[in-house]
């Protein structure tokens, strides 16, 4: 899962931090997405985690918005 995998290699995690990014991405992906949508999902998940957001639905919500680009 891309999720943990990015996690794992920024090796800068706690199991409850992982546990959270976790539920979350679990939340966000679905069944028809491509390997690429899913790393660049877990991607923006990652960003946004580090960018301050700890709170498991501000964190689903800002992980949804499109990206401001």
């Amino acid at each position: 899962m891309p999720i943990y995998k990015q996690a794992k290699e920024a090796g800068i995690f706690s199991s409850s931090d992982v546990a959270l990014l976790g539920r979350v991405f679990d939340k966000l992906k679905s069944e028809n997405q491509s390997p690429e949508r899913r790393e660049a999902l877990a991607s923006r998940l990652l960003a946004n985690y580090l960018a301050g957001l700890r709170d498991e639905n501000e964190l689903l919500a800002a992980s949804k918005l499109p990206l401001g680009r």
